[in-house]
């Protein structure tokens, strides 16, 4: 080989050595990766709401009279039975009365007894009036059947004797007025001093129940139906959680539910007692109108009393809309969404590869692949813009 044909050669290869090295210097690095195996595994769909518990019977007990409420011993959670005495209320004391109001109510009692008597002087008149036009009837209605008189007299006598009896119904309800005007009377002068002998009343509870809550504890005036005692049965403890109505609709009545976070070590289950019928707008904290449903759950009351758990405790509601034991699923951060449908990137020989898929069901972290991967593959978690076909790829 002559000198020139060696330099030639050694030419070459410096060339090759630089064009290989301008190629391994400006071409795109592996991506950095992280990657999870598509899988058959037990496949949970559920919705998470949150809810509180709550009585479904219980009784606000008021006071039934205005007056003067002793002191209330009760405390919530104290347990009541049915007829156990709850507080008392002394009625409210009448004004005594002054010289000039005794003297008032004296001549409104005699007037009243005046209008009595005189009403009833004048339902003797009105009986002695009807009486009359009575008879003047019977004697008129035969001689008109016997045509001595004419139709005219009988229709005269007629109205007559209705006028009669019902100026006399009229003149017994004056009466009664008069009577009740004088009893009026008489109770208001009979009050001389305050109403002392006024009792004091009772009242007691209407079931076996615990005191929930206490609007009024010391004593002091209180005005009839004022709340003084609210009263519920633990035994009908249940919990309502207001869902999406988007969701309300896959819900049923007997379907599980887990509560969770309730602050028990282990979660109660219950059991869908009702869906309501209707919904209501609620705004959420990032203030979208929302369209919610109140679901209400029968729980485990053993357990849940035996916890501690009360009326109006927070908790948190997963409703199992669905469990299967053998279910291919991949992470819901590996699957993406475009003009084509649903797709991920597959980890193949350290190249990604996009596959399009059909998507099941979600179910938190992971969704339900139905057709496009096959158990074993790897794809792509969180797939940036940096991903694309064929791009090569290095997992961490």
């Amino acid at each position: 080989m002559n000198t020139s044909t060696r330099r030639s050669l050694m030419l070459a290869a410096l060339a090759l050595v630089i064009a290989v090295g301008l190629l391994l210097g400006f071409r795109q690095p592996a991506a950095l990766v992280d990657t999870a195996e598509a899988r058959h595994d037990v496949f949970r769909v559920t919705v998470e709401e949150e809810g509180r518990t709550r009585l479904a019977d219980r009784y606000e007990v008021s006071a039934p009279v205005s007056g003067h409420l002793s002191r209330v011993r009760l405390e919530p959670g104290d347990a009541v039975e049915r007829g156990d005495p709850l507080f008392i209320v002394h009625p409210m004391y009448a004004a005594p009365l002054d010289a000039r109001s005794r003297a008032q109510a004296e001549a409104a009692l005699g007037r009243a007894e005046a209008m009595l008597l005189a009403s009833r002087s004048f339902v003797e008149a009105e009986e002695a009036r009807a009486d009359l036009a009575r008879k003047e009837l019977e004697r008129v209605r035969p001689l008109v059947r016997a045509g001595h008189l004419s139709a005219d007299l009988l229709d005269r006598a007629e109205a007559e004797a209705r006028r009669a009896d019902a100026a006399l119904r009229s003149t017994r309800f004056a009466v009664d007025v008069a009577r009740h005007e004088r009893d009026n009377a008489r109770a208001t002068l009979a009050v001389t001093g305050g109403a002392e002998e006024a009792s004091p009343l009772t009242v007691r509870a209407p079931l076996d129940a615990t005191v929930l809550r206490r609007p009024r504890q010391s004593e002091g005036a209180v005005l009839a139906g004022e709340p003084v005692l609210v009263l519920g049965d633990l035994d009908s403890l249940e919990v309502e959680v207001d869902v999406l109505s988007r969701d309300a609709v896959r819900i049923r009545p007997g379907m599980s539910v887990a509560l969770t976070r309730w602050g028990g070590e282990d979660d109660l289950a219950g059991i869908v007692r009702r869906v309501e019928p209707s919904g209501f707008t609620r705004v959420s904290a990032l203030g979208v109108e929302e369209q919610r449903v109140w679901v209400l759950v029968d729980i485990d009351l053993e357990h849940a009393l035996a916890a501690g758990l009360g009326d109006g405790y927070r908790v948190e509601a997963a409703f199992l809309l669905r469990d299967s034991d053998d279910v291919l699923q991949i992470p819901v951060s590996a699957v993406f969404r475009d003009a084509e449908g649903w797709g991920t990137y597959v980890a193949d020989n350290g190249r990604a590869r996009l596959r399009r898929l059909s998507i099941g069901e979600r179910s938190g972290l992971q969704a339900e692949v139905t057709e496009g991967l096959q158990p074993g593959e790897r794809v792509v978690l969180h797939p940036g813009q940096d991903i694309h076909e064929g791009r090569r790829l290095r997992t961490r």
